[in-house]
């Protein structure tokens, strides 16, 4: 055990900070054309197909730019390429508000995703850097409750601003949160061993037992995309990470169409009803993330231990089983905010774990790519597979059983797969779990 009271008399809580409001932002954007789409439908006489096409539209470069992206912030390193990444996005979204119609707004939809895919890749980099092996679980699950909170805070403050100043409007402050992100970004953001606003000791602190555990890590040979793909680890991280993305996706595109189907609730209410949980989880996943350093010593964590937590709260996320059995409105958000948080949980660990098991440090953003492009095709298929689903059943039932039988499988990938390291051991030596 340590003694963490004093981390918010740290200088590293600012990079908490940028974790945490670059997902919320990230997520705003995401969010923001589903609040709009009423509006746009209106005044651009857009059908539902073409609207489905534009809500699709955001991941299909984000998923084809992930690993590339990731190669990159190995090469260039996190400032930079997370700052082209933001300020890409930011003026895709700028350019949304000047939009007259579907080829534009696709257009705006296509370019925000390939900017949005440096996220993960640098996030994951920045906490390699910055912080101790000891406090990579909460720094995780800090940086991925911004796309918890995100969606909750973008579909009120994003409704407000079209109601009260327009579409365009609103489209155009979302924009210049990023920017203002960015400027304070390239301001302050660097390596812990030239930020002149870091203590000595702190730096000292951040790096374990001094330069030389920085130093031997990024002396080890990268493996590079083909090395990672070559790892039997990568893979089981990889698709638990995408069993449990492919729960989160479920969330997120059919959550309110249940509670209104099955549950008779209305749009209003179902949206309320929907940010109840995202808000719980965005806490309780924060709280995973600190016991999960508490219990996985930093010892532990080299040799893939926190592999027990990411299988615990996947199967502890299967409980989304109960969820048909269940009348009681607020007993089902109740199993839904659990699993939800858990299944946020089990995201972030997985990406702590990349982190505890990647020898290389270059490697570290390819490496959050590559889960995360598993994770997104996962989640790519969620809605769809949901949607027949329901369209053969007539029921949600048998598509909740079905994310239950994922998080089990899931479960257990971690828990039996992800035992060894990726990545050079000794100098000449590579191990490719």
């Amino acid at each position: 055990m340590h003694d963490d009271t004093g981390l918010l008399q740290k200088k590293r809580v600012w990079i908490y900070a940028f974790l945490f409001t670059l997902t919320l932002i990230n997520y705003i954007d995401r969010v923001s054309l589903s609040v709009a789409s009423k509006v746009l439908k209106e005044e651009f006489n857009i059908s539902p197909v073409a609207m489905g096409y534009l809500f699709s539209s955001f991941v299909w470069l984000y998923f084809i730019a992930l690993i590339p992206m990731g190669y990159l912030v190995g090469r260039y390193g996190p400032k930079k390429v997370n700052g082209y990444g933001i300020g890409v996005w930011s003026v895709a979204t700028a350019c949304t508000a000047l939009s007259t119609g579907f080829i534009s707004l696709l257009s705006c939809r296509l370019i925000m995703g390939a900017g949005e895919a440096t996220t993960y890749p640098a996030g994951a980099r920045v906490i390699r850097e910055w912080m101790p092996l000891r406090e990579r679980g909460m720094a995780t699950a800090v940086f991925h409750s911004g796309s918890l909170v995100g969606p909750a805070v973008g579909a009120i403050g994003f409704g407000w601003l079209i109601t009260a100043f327009g579409w365009r409007i609103a489209f155009l402050v979302a924009a210049a949160l990023g920017f203002v992100w960015l400027a304070a970004w390239l301001k302050w953001y660097s390596h812990p061993s030239k930020a002149p606003w870091l203590s000595a000791e702190e730096r000292e602190e951040i790096s374990g037992h001094g330069a030389s555990s920085q130093a031997q890590s990024a002396a080890i040979p990268a493996l590079g995309l083909s090395g990672l793909a070559r790892s039997w680890t990568m893979w089981a991280i990889a698709l638990s990470h995408g069993c449990a993305v492919y729960a989160t996706y479920f969330f997120l595109t059919w959550l309110p169409s249940y509670l209104q189907a099955e549950k008779g609730l209305t749009v209003m209410s179902s949206g309320i009803y929907t940010a109840i949980p995202y808000i719980g989880a965005a806490v309780l996943a924060i709280v995973i993330g600190r016991l999960s350093d508490r219990v996985v010593r930093p010892e532990m964590a080299e040799s893939g231990q926190r592999r027990v937590v990411v299988a615990s709260v996947l199967l502890a996320s299967s409980v989304i089983f109960l969820v048909p059995a269940l009348e009681n409105t607020w007993a089902i958000l109740m199993v839904i905010t659990l699993s939800l948080a858990t299944c946020a949980s089990a995201v972030s660990l997985n990406l702590s774990l990349v982190n505890d098991l990647v020898r290389a440090e270059d490697d570290v953003g390819t490496a959050a790519g590559f889960i995360t492009a598993v994770g997104n095709l996962f989640g790519l298929l969620a809605p769809i597979v949901t949607g027949y689903v329901v369209a053969g059943t007539g029921r949600f039932a048998p598509a909740f059983v079905m994310v239950g039988v994922l998080l089990v499988v899931g479960a257990m990938l971690s828990m039996f797969c992800t035992r060894r390291p990726v990545g050079a051991i000794q100098p000449g030596a590579v191990a490719l779990g």
